[in-house]
């Protein structure tokens, strides 16, 4: 199964409408800060949480959403989904999902163990690391990305146990393919 993974829309309507386009009716997992810019951050561009929320509403797949730091009890209000504190999908490893101010490669959830993954967002940056064996992913920023990193988001695909982070004009930037990885 194909699951698209991003993080930090922080109320980018132009980023939220990119992202369903791109998951085009697949499982979207949304690793937090949805609709509230943060106080340290600039205005994204198409900066309107309202529309954000119509979209996501509407969207049509599987919608999966942790709940970030500039997320609030107010966003659930606008919205038909649950904010979830962290998601977890067992395959033949452990795939761990959280917004990343609380799990994340220097305090990881304690029961991840070699072969696992902990997905975050947070950073506005993405990256692959792997760390005594449990490998950390960032998947960088869809809105409000840093360090002259690009949009970006993650394709997990579980069949082929493969992880891939994409920029938004459809470039590789980093994958995990544990077929060898685990060699």
């Amino acid at each position: 199964m194909k699951f698209i993974i991003a993080s930090d829309l922080h109320g980018s309507a132009t980023s939220a409408k990119r992202i369903i386009e791109i998951a085009n009716g697949q499982p979207l997992i949304l690793l937090g800060d949805i609709y509230n810019h943060g106080p340290r951050n600039p205005l994204p561009d198409g900066y309107a949480p309202m529309k954000v929320a119509e979209l996501l509403n509407a969207y049509k797949g599987k919608l999966i959403v942790i709940k970030g730091n500039c997320d609030s009890e107010v966003d659930q209000m606008i919205s038909n989904f649950t904010f979830q504190d962290y998601h977890e999908i067992v395959t033949n490893r452990s795939f761990f999902f959280s917004h990343g101010h609380k799990f994340n490669m220097d305090t990881p959830p304690a029961h991840l163990k070699k072969g696992d993954v902990c997905f975050y967002g947070h950073l506005h940056y993405p990256f692959i690391k792997e760390v005594n064996g449990v490998y950390f992913i960032n998947s960088g920023s869809c809105s409000l990305p840093v360090n002259d990193s690009p949009l970006s988001y993650i394709i997990l695909d579980t069949a082929a146990d493969c992880i891939t982070i994409y920029d938004f004009d459809g470039n590789v930037i980093d994958q995990l393919d544990f077929k060898n990885a685990d060699k």
